[in-house]
């Protein structure tokens, strides 16, 4: 009896070093699992965005200088922090749109004052332009009027992300180290036809940090009145892409052709 009490005991200790281990070993399975969500969680979004109407308190702010109307529009997108960047930013660009009540602050006497000295306007837009893989980008226009001016003033700032890395892209950010000059030289070179007629002299000429991907190339926009008079509108030059590869990152490069070098055929006399 003593020695089948000892076989038990044998037993049943080598039963729970199986059990052990066998649950030991399923462990992993859980650590594959999740693998397999992060590995979904870092694809490339397709970006989805509609237009949205920014809800303020009041449309119009009147203080002792005037009064300013108001019309806010953003994107509603698929990817939460885009949405948040473009929020973040209207509200830092026109704060007293957002003020609780501001309108209740002047008596009715100053209301009336203020109509008198005329009403100016402040518009923002955000739009979705277009996507190339792991970049998106996006434009905010803005319009403002000030009462009794000549006419308004209009910009349109072009927003270009990384996808993978939740990062807008500054211009310094896609091009290669150092090669900024190379840069506006190969831009006048692309642009010079026009530039020349403008009386724009290649040492005059500096780069814009405001960019966009066109179809042939990355266009450099310029603020209304840096380069010519207003009624040019904001000038856009562009780089193209076959020149640009040479200067870009070339994780920050579209795709390009592969173009096949022409060879000719010697005809027999």
């Amino acid at each position: 009896m003593k020695v089948n009490f000892k076989s038990g005991l044998i037993f049943s200790s080598l039963l729970s070093t199986m059990f052990m281990l066998t649950a030991c070993q399923e462990k992993p399975a859980p650590q594959a699992e999740q693998k397999a969500v992060q590995s979904q969680s870092e694809v490339t979004p397709l970006i989805q965005a509609k237009i949205e109407r920014v809800e303020i308190p009041k449309k119009q702010f009147c203080d002792e200088g005037g009064c300013i109307q108001y019309d806010l529009q953003t994107v509603k997108s698929n990817v939460a922090w885009i949405d948040d960047y473009f929020m973040t930013r209207i509200k830092k660009d026109v704060p007293n749109a957002f003020e609780q009540g501001h309108a209740n602050a002047q008596t009715e006497h100053e209301a009336q004052q203020s109509a008198l000295k005329g009403l100016s306007q402040n518009s923002i837009y955000v739009r979705f332009i277009s996507q190339q893989n792991n970049l998106a980008t996006f434009v905010i226009q803005t319009y403002s009027y000030a009462a009794g001016a000549a006419h308004g003033m209009y910009h349109n700032e072009y927003v270009t992300f990384d996808l993978n890395t939740k990062k807008r892209l500054a211009l310094t950010d896609i091009l290669k180290p150092n090669v900024e000059a190379k840069v506006a030289e190969q831009l006048y070179d692309a642009n010079a036809n026009w530039l020349i007629q403008k009386d724009i002299t290649r040492e005059k000429l500096q780069l814009s940090d405001n960019y966009y991907y066109g179809v042939n190339g990355i266009v450099f926009v310029y603020p209304l009145y840096e380069l010519t008079s207003y009624a040019d509108g904001m000038p856009e030059l562009k780089l193209p892409y076959q020149v640009a590869k040479d200067l870009v990152k070339a994780e920050y490069l579209p795709s390009l052709p592969q173009v096949e070098p022409v060879v000719e055929k010697s005809v027999s006399p």
